[in-house]
């Protein structure tokens, strides 16, 4: 017979409950495109009628490791986020700020 998760999670020890949620959370905080617009309640069909192109459109998106960040932005923004491009060193985050107007200036 199955068991609930709450209650297995209820006999484990503070300690490994604690590295669980750590894990759990590392998780939710990186993914690929296709489970964040899952996670995000959407299908593909939504999105791709957000973003006015056909579904098999957003499908092929979501399987490329190399894209324009544009193109990648208009996807997230779709989604209801906003894309940030972030450079972590050894001594440091920097957020690069080249990409906030794509989109804004035709003229460029």
């Amino acid at each position: 017979m199955a068991k609930k998760f709450a209650n297995l999670r209820a006999q484990m020890s503070p300690v490994s409950q604690a590295r669980a949620e750590a894990k759990a959370q590392a998780m939710l905080a990186e993914m690929p495109l296709n489970e964040l617009r899952q996670a995000r309640g959407l299908s593909q069909k939504m999105l791709a009628e957000v973003l006015h192109v056909q579904q098999p459109s957003i499908a092929k998106l979501e399987k490329r490791t190399d894209m324009y960040i544009s193109s990648l932005r208009s996807h997230i923004e779709a989604m209801g986020g906003r894309l940030e491009v972030v450079a972590r060193f050894p001594d440091g985050v920097v957020k690069i700020s080249n990409f906030e107007d794509i989109g804004n200036n035709a003229t460029a």
